[in-house]
């Protein structure tokens, strides 16, 4: 075997294992569309080498020399594809149309010529190949992510579609092997060592990428409430303790609401608990739709809400409160509840105090509200336990708040 033919057995064998790995991915999670498409591109790699053994069996290789461009150009192309599902970006598909026919046709009509007989013609056979790995990188920058591991892609698939410009000149001063002889010659065992550096790089980084994607998708799960979409209890905290720390160092106010439906066990006792959580979910979506992008909205549990406003004095968190407030019995009115509400609690953040305590203030804000009648914003300050701030037009009931 040659040195080209024992570099394209290696290449295969890697190929393979990346297969593996993609397949993996893919199998685990359906929404791992990006990782079909890559497993795809690179068993067209596979093919690829397949069809590079077979050459020098054929006593006409161009029909063979024209499928390998084909399969070896298509794997590239349907990795660009692979890179915008999963950065979840526009496909350009008219620029891999259009690129895959012109270079096809053009190397077809220029099959009788050695790929590298002359500058021009190398730099014809290779141009796909480069502006195939220009368009991977495009897909990555549109993504506008610009972690570590994405960063290093774009550069590594900038470096790869330069080698491909590079290689009509290595050509050029190694010699022009014929289509047939290609296994056998220097330029091929240059070519293909190239080749198996950057597929490895570039499928290592496109792997990692995958799985930290993959485990970032676990942990939003994981995170996530799943009857009303907010945070959970551990999401909510992990997220608000953070923002508290940015808030300290920003010295910047910041506050935090906490929200109960009130008398909502009648309304799993007399209507069942489908529309209970039918409710647990109308009144999350009107929590999300009043936050901003910076707020940190979750579900303690039960029918209890919390919501974080970084940048945000007491005042600020009252006005979110109060409009959540107002607006909640006409959401509950169009699931068929003509007396539904829910009471608030509202607290600023003070220097030196955490998120339990915190959360300790709010529930005695929150439980004065209950107290004084439900359906009503209370807050705390600093020299306060508890004032009733906004209160709603409910009578003021004499049973236990809940």
């Amino acid at each position: 075997m040659s040195a080209a033919g024992f570099i394209l057995a290696i290449n295969v064998f890697v190929s393979g294992l990346f297969i593996a790995a993609f397949s993996v991915i893919a199998l685990r999670s359906r929404l791992a569309v990006g990782a079909r498409w890559l497993t795809l591109a690179y068993s067209m790699g596979v093919v690829n080498a397949a069809l590079e053994f077979a050459m020098p069996t054929q006593q006409d290789p161009r029909l063979l020399g024209i499928l390998i461009y084909v399969v070896s150009l298509s794997g590239f192309l349907i990795c660009v594809i692979g890179l915008a599902r999963h950065y979840t970006v526009r496909v350009p598909w008219i620029a891999l149309a259009v690129l895959a026919v012109v270079s096809i046709v053009t190397n077809a009509i220029l099959i009788d010529q050695p790929s590298s007989a002359s500058l021009m013609r190398g730099m014809i056979y290779q141009l796909p190949y480069f502006g195939a790995h220009l368009l991977g990188a495009m897909v990555v920058l549109n993504s506008r992510r610009r972690q570590a591991l994405d960063v290093t892609l774009v550069i590594f698939l900038l470096l790869s579609s330069l080698q491909f410009v590079a290689k009509p000149f290595m050509s050029l001063e190694l010699g022009s092997p014929a289509i047939a002889d290609y296994l056998h010659s220097v330029y091929a065992a240059y070519s293909q060592m190239m080749v198996a550096f950057l597929l490895i790089t570039n499928g290592v980084l496109m792997l990692l990428i995958l799985v930290r994607d993959e485990m970032a998708a676990l942990t939003l799960r994981s995170d996530t409430d799943k009857l009303s979409g907010l945070w959970n209890r551990r999401g909510f905290e992990d997220r608000t303790e953070a923002a508290m720390l940015l808030a300290r160092r920003a010295q910047v106010p910041s506050a935090l609401v906490i929200a109960d439906l009130d008398n909502f066990k009648t309304i799993n006792d007399t209507l069942g608990h489908e529309r209970g959580d039918r409710v647990i979910e109308a009144f999350a979506r009107l929590m999300a739709e009043h936050a901003s992008g910076r707020m940190v909205v979750g579900r303690q549990g039960g029918e209890e809400f919390v919501v974080y406003l970084p940048c945000s004095n007491l005042a600020s968190a009252l006005l979110y409160a109060e409009a959540v407030r107002r607006s909640f019995p006409e959401k509950a009115r169009s699931l068929g509840l003509q007396t539904c509400s829910a009471s608030f609690g509202v607290v600023e953040l003070q220097a030196g105090e955490d998120l339990s305590g915190l959360l300790r203030r709010a529930d005695v804000a929150l439980y004065h509200a209950k107290k004084n009648g439900r359906n009503r914003v209370s807050a705390t300050d600093s020299t306060a336990p508890a004032a009733p701030t906004f209160q709603g037009d409910r009578r003021r009931e004499s049973r236990r708040p809940d």
